[in-house]
């Protein structure tokens, strides 16, 4: 039996934080002593304010601080950067999306496409499971967003796979794996950040964002069905019928042409992305409020609370990045990056694993929208001079931010599963594990065979020069 005691395991615990702090203040101090250079101290500084739990814009700022005293440049770059990060005007689709999305979900449509995606699989083994991806599928082309797909879609599948004696920790983990998927499948507010910090067209990137999000979710269909299978979940053993998957699409066909209006209009040409994501509120509002009528006052307020909070708290990070960013350009850190990756250049695929496996890390501990700004800037002159096409590392970058919301500490759509299915974090991270598989999967398929992503955007819009 153990000698050690409940409080001595405390104090063991308390002295892990206390030690890593110790040690990055040591580093610090020794980086400063022997003249290290800017990005160093910035470097340390920056990990040093987020291990003793400042929230990472405030971590970068303080990081960007630091690097300005360094440089001695006025800290007025700060508001600079912070100006020039909120003056893009394809920025006002994010929270026009976001509201967008929670206006569907109040509105009765995530209710509709469930039925849809019920009629289409739910007969088979694994059926309600295989239903929670498709519909997430559905949904994904509406909200943008991976944690808002998660709870639309698993705040109604999570209790009825519970109900029919899924584990609670295997429907969980299905509803955060696919819910992953409103990041890729456009609109997507992940790719969006993306083309702003690296002027990358939207319209490429949403139409190379919907194969990968298509075969993505074909390979969590068929995970999960094979767990269902050698577990004995669901399947009620009825044959397909077409006709009443008509009725189903039939009654929900205002939730069903959202994204063929939106999406549609954007490649037509018939409006920007912007434009595109106005229209998606109008949409919204129109159907949740006189068809399915699902909208109440109370609903309204909570769904302009919620992005107004999410667009507050993405402006912030992003002003803070921002500054962090063009630091990270001024102590030329791209080029000192490049010159370190010159012996590789004959190998892209090696790079672009390296810089997989880095983000990878880097997503458990820090979120998805300041991973992009902070570091897309540091890889994407490295890819872009290795002849990597830009559009294929936004889809990169974006599919590896997905797997940091399946890994904890950070993992979003872990918490959020976690909420609805009454379970642990833990006992979640370790239902995702299989379902982590399509997705490694998938950054392979786009390390060593890339030209499939940019069909789409090529075939509409022509080649890149």
């Amino acid at each position: 039996m153990s000698s050690t005691t409940p409080g001595s395991d405390g104090q063991n615990r308390a002295i892990v934080p206390v030690a890593i702090l110790v040690a990055l203040c040591a580093g610090l101090a020794v980086a400063w002593l022997t003249g290290a250079n800017g990005p160093i101290i910035m470097a340390v500084v920056f990990v040093l304010t987020m291990v003793i739990g400042v929230p990472i814009p405030f971590a970068a700022g303080i990081a960007t601080v630091a690097g300005l005293i360094i440089a001695d440049i006025p800290l007025t770059l700060m508001a600079q950067a912070a100006w020039t990060a909120f003056e893009p005007f394809p920025l006002v689709t994010i929270p026009l999306f976001i509201l967008a999305g929670q206006l569907m979900e109040h509105g009765g449509m995530s209710e509709k496409l469930v039925a849809i995606a019920h009629r289409l699989v739910g007969a088979y083994k694994g059926g309600l499971g295989l239903v929670t991806v498709v519909a997430c599928m559905f949904f994904a082309a509406l909200s943008g967003s991976g944690p808002a797909t998660t709870a639309a879609i698993g705040s109604i599948t999570i209790p009825a796979m519970q109900e029919e004696g899924y584990r609670s920790r295997f429907a969980g983990a299905i509803a955060a794996a696919a819910g992953a998927l409103g990041s890729m499948i456009p609109p997507s507010n992940l790719l969006i950040i993306f083309a702003l910090v690296t002027d990358v067209s939207i319209p490429r990137l949403f139409l190379a964002g919907i194969v990968p999000g298509i075969v993505l979710g074909l390979m969590l269909m068929a995970v999960v069905f094979v767990i269902s299978v050698n577990r004995g979940y669901g399947g009620t053993g009825e044959r397909f019928r077409w006709m009443p998957l008509l009725v189903a699409l039939w009654d929900g066909k205002w939730a069903v042409m959202a994204p063929i209006i939106i999406l549609g209009g954007i490649y037509a040409g018939i409006f920007t992305p912007s434009e595109a994501a106005g229209v998606a509120v109008a949409y919204g509002f129109f159907v949740g409020l006189f068809i399915y009528r699902g909208l109440t006052w109370r609903k309204l307020f909570h769904a302009f609370k919620f992005t107004a909070i999410v667009i507050g708290t993405v402006l912030f990070i992003l002003g803070s990045t921002k500054a962090f960013g063009q630091l990270v350009t001024i102590f030329d850190i791209p080029a000192e990056v490049l010159s370190l990756f010159q012996g590789l250049a004959e190998y892209p695929w090696a790079v672009m694993l390296l810089i997989g496996i880095f983000y990878i890390i880097v997503g458990m501990w820090l979120e998805s929208i300041p991973q992009i700004i902070i570091f897309t800037a540091v890889f994407f002159p490295l890819v872009t001079s290795l002849g990597i096409d830009p559009v294929v590392f936004g889809i990169f970058t974006v599919m590896t931010c997905e797997i940091g919301f399946l890994t904890p500490p950070i993992g979003v759509n872990l918490f959020v599963a976690a909420r609805i299915s009454k379970d642990s974090i833990e006992d979640i991270s370790v239902g995702v594990l299989p379902l982590l598989i399509p997705y490694v999967l998938m950054i392979l398929l786009l390390v060593f065979f890339s030209s499939w992503v940019t069909y789409l955007p090529n075939l509409v819009y022509g080649p890149t020069l």
